[in-house]
């Protein structure tokens, strides 16, 4: 037998070979939904979710991530984030009132919304809240600046339905950050707004010091003569 004819017998058992091994995966041993299962006390294969789960299939999640796209109907929530003006105020009528902050700012809170803040916002909104992520550096739209009136102006409740529903390019992050970090990411916003918007009066003695008190340049400002 010619050295091309066995090569080609040989091609054709290992695609054989593949094709049955990508069938018996298919094919594998499960149970199937509201089947019976003699493995477990109960006799039933439906078991009950761990406390804790997070629904990843549930309302707008129920698309394209479950296979159910036309089989459920999408009902948007009222609370939805809508644009702002200016001053802060929705340029839409809401059917529902912006939910308020129920979370004091101690410093443990603020601690807590910088981490959660620097693992979910800071890639698109940067550190400091100016709306220059990394990603953003790499091509992906720009929010708006945190720093900006109309931010400043809006009410806690906007922003948390903006994390909870997202808006625009954003996702939605429900079923990523818990309800009381996303109160607490709100509440270091607002430290990161103040950082950048105080007024001399809301700055203690030291404060005022230090800004009066003449600073070296920084190397990387120096020109070179």
């Amino acid at each position: 037998m010619k050295p091309r004819t066995v090569a080609l017998l040989l091609t054709c058992l290992a695609l054989a070979a593949c094709e049955r091994a990508m069938h018996d995966m298919y094919a594998q041993p499960k149970n199937d939904p509201q089947t019976p299962n003699t493995m477990f006390p109960d006799g039933s294969s439906a078991r009950v979710p761990p406390e804790g789960s997070v629904a990843r299939a549930a309302g707008e999640q129920a698309d394209s991530s479950s296979g159910r796209m036309g089989h459920v109907v999408v009902v948007p929530d009222p609370g939805r984030a809508v644009p702002l003006d200016e001053g802060g105020r929705p340029l839409a009528p809401q059917d529902a009132t912006p939910p308020a902050n129920p979370i004091v700012p101690t410093l443990a809170v603020l601690q807590r919304g910088r981490e959660r803040f620097d693992i979910y916002c800071a890639p698109c909104h940067g550190r400091s809240g100016d709306g220059a992520g990394m990603i953003v550096q790499r091509g992906f739209p720009a929010p708006p600046s945190y720093h900006t009136t109309k931010l400043r102006n809006a009410p806690d409740g906007h922003f948390y339905q903006v994390i909870s529903h997202g808006y625009g390019a954003m996702y939605p992050y429900a079923d990523r950050i818990a309800p009381a970090d996303r109160w607490a990411i709100i509440d270091y916003i607002r430290a990161l707004q103040l950082s950048q918007n105080a007024g001399r009066d809301l700055l203690a003695p030291q404060d005022l010091a230090e800004l009066a008190r003449p600073h070296a340049p920084h190397p990387a400002s120096e020109r070179q003569p």
